[in-house]
């Protein structure tokens, strides 16, 4: 068995790992475009493992903000599975984050990739999230059943200890590690990123009965679905977040998006209020994992 060496990843890499992690999927992998962005990450650190001085795995870290690190990318060239290359850019990927300041790391894995799984819960990552990506098309003339009921309304600075206050009791926050996502990354909900949702317009409430009855995060993203709205965070009673999850599907003409996507928390109340939106999944489950640092 040859000798992995852990080491920053150089511009001469790219072949070379491209040649590994090209065909990770049926679809292809999105290496090869983020690429160039993660070499000169000034918040993070691109990795290589090497054997022979040949490039055989790669791992980004970023840091997201002061203290929460992100893992992601990590990929081993097949011919060189099973002889601890992986777990050596994990344990790489994590003493950066700690040198850098970093509290605690997270990242996302499918929960068919169990090989991954065995090396995360090795290393002392746990399961703290479960989500199912959920998306739906417009609706340009909304349905009958749904005149006369209340919709959600953009939060404004007024709302914010409101918002707080009802994430303190909710059932759902909680369940989902108080994490919001933006695509396939998790920032720790906190009254700072609240203030900044705010300020952007992308906190929706829906109040009913003159309290908050629910709420959701959702921005503009540009994917591989085109301009779509996504939903990162949603709360509320499972008729709160059908109604929620409906009206934000009514607002995409007005926002000039094509869709809308949402990681949907894989609990059966909230699956279902979105089904009963009319979204749908293609059947993927994704699992959140963190470690704390300190």
């Amino acid at each position: 068995m040859s000798l992995i060496e852990i080491r920053p990843a150089r511009p001469e890499d790219r072949e070379a790992v491209l040649a590994f992690s090209t065909h990770t999927w049926e679809w292809g992998d999105y290496i090869e475009y983020v690429w160039d962005e993660w070499l000169h990450d000034p918040q993070g650190m691109l990795f290589v493992a090497t054997s022979d001085g040949q490039p055989v795995g790669v791992g980004h870290m970023r840091m997201l903000t002061k203290t929460e690190a992100w893992l992601e990318g990590l990929r081993v060239d097949p011919a060189f599975r099973r002889q601890g290359v992986a777990s050596a850019l994990y344990d790489a990927q994590l003493a950066d984050a700690m040198r850098r300041g970093a509290t605690i790391a997270r990242l996302i894995t499918e929960s068919t990739n169990t090989a991954a799984i065995r090396i995360l819960e090795r290393g002392f990552m746990r399961l703290v999230a479960a989500y199912v990506p959920m998306h739906a098309l417009p609706v340009t003339t909304p349905s009958k059943s749904m005149y006369g009921i209340e919709t959600p309304t953009l939060a404004t600075a007024a709302d914010i200890d409101d918002i707080i206050n009802y994430l303190n009791v909710s059932n759902i926050f909680p369940a989902v590690g108080g994490l919001y996502y933006q695509g396939f990354i998790a920032f720790s909900i906190t009254g700072e990123l609240l203030k900044e949702k705010v300020a952007a317009q992308q906190i929706y409430l829906l109040r009913r009965w003159d309290r908050l009855d629910g709420l959701a995060i959702a921005e503009p993203h540009e994917g591989h679905r085109g301009k779509h709205l996504f939903i990162g965070y949603i709360d509320g009673t499972t008729e709160s977040i059908s109604l929620i999850a409906y009206a934000l599907r009514t607002r995409l003409p007005e926002l000039g998006l094509e869709g809308v996507s949402a990681h949907v928390p894989d609990l059966i109340m909230v699956r279902d209020a979105f089904t009963g939106a009319e979204y749908e999944s293609d059947g993927q489950v994704f699992y959140t994992y963190e470690r704390s640092l300190e």
